[in-house]
């Protein structure tokens, strides 16, 4: 940014030039064939078909700009929805992202929410090829990713099957225990304060898991049992996860938990936004991911569910957006 501009709102700058400021010197991964400038981006699909989704951020239902820096805020926008192409068995490539801020806004700090989100697209290879600024009375980051499935199908929710081996990759937890942390004013716990602020998807293992055969996945973004619960109900089967396979989990917020008088467990069953990748399998389970447990059918009187050592978790499940 130049050092006359380093000092003006949004407003005072104008769109079309704060656009100007956020998209000079960005450099293009291969798979973008036109960046931002025109009406539109074009982006290479090779696969012939490309996965797409969309996530919204709202600022104090999302985040807040008095615990996470403008970057903090990039990378958590980018991260998230990368976590859903990821969870197709797909590789992002590009986004698009649209901005809603106050006009008083000032624009270094819009620059940095760019900063960020090209910071964790450089981690996946992947570009930010376009989007829109708006004034709003807050802040509000909408971003659409595209995807590439690499030729394979996508693994969606409704695959699994009874016998199949549910597996987790990625931490459980960490995000829940940092906004609590971060909520009650607790000082330490720097590493789940920026779990909280920057989540870190596996990236990479969506698509191991399916070359590997998974029938299922999903990213942990409302919480382990919720999202195993979408599973469950799409693929018309109960699943069954074994407390004893999360220690590690429990055990890395388990200061955080007796500093805030919160069940560890709950945080690692019901906690979202570490986005983590949950899949189930009809054999091994690749490298670096852990088995929590079963697929089984349900009951001839029953509906789908999710279990916790065999018996309904009482507590938590995940979150809600309303």
């Amino acid at each position: 940014m130049a050092a006359e501009d380093a000092d003006a709102t949004l407003s005072e700058l104008g769109e079309f030039a704060v656009i100007d400021r956020l998209v000079a010197d960005r450099r293009q991964p291969p798979a973008v064939s036109l960046g931002p400038g025109d009406d539109a981006a074009v982006v290479f699909a090779a696969d012939g078909r490309t996965v797409v989704c969309t996530d919204m951020l709202v600022e104090g239902r999302h985040f807040r700009l008095d615990w996470s820096t403008p970057h903090d805020i990039g990378r958590k926008a980018i991260a998230q929805n990368a976590a859903d192409i990821e969870a197709m068995g797909a590789r992002a490539t590009a986004f698009v992202v649209a901005f809603g801020a106050p006009g008083d806004t000032p624009t270094a700090a819009a620059v940095q929410v760019a900063d960020g989100m090209w910071h964790e697209a450089a981690l996946l290879g992947a570009g930010i090829v376009g989007g829109d600024t708006v004034a709003a009375p807050q802040w509000v980051i909408s971003v659409a990713a595209l995807g590439d499935l690499g030729g394979r199908e996508p693994v969606c929710r409704d695959g699994a099957r009874p016998g199949d081996t549910v597996a987790v990759t990625g931490v459980l937890g960490r995000s829940a225990a940092g906004y609590e942390v971060l909520r009650n004013g607790i000082d330490g716990f720097d590493e789940l304060r920026r779990q909280h602020r920057v989540p870190s998807p596996p990236y990479g293992q969506g698509a191991i898991a399916a070359q590997a055969g998974a029938t299922a996945m999903t990213d942990v973004s409302d919480g382990l049992l919720a999202d195993l619960a979408h599973i469950a109900s799409a693929s018309g089967v109960s699943i069954d996860i074994t407390l004893d396979t999360l220690t590690s989990d429990e055990a890395a917020v388990a200061d955080a938990a007796g500093a805030t008088g919160v069940d560890a467990r709950q945080w690692v069953l019901g906690g979202g936004e570490d986005h983590a990748l949950v899949a189930t399998f009809p054999g091994a389970v690749p490298p670096n991911w852990r088995v929590l447990g079963t697929v089984a059918a349900t009951a001839a009187d029953g509906a789908p569910a999710v279990t916790v050592d065999g018996s309904p978790w009482i507590g938590n499940a995940g979150w809600q957006s309303f």
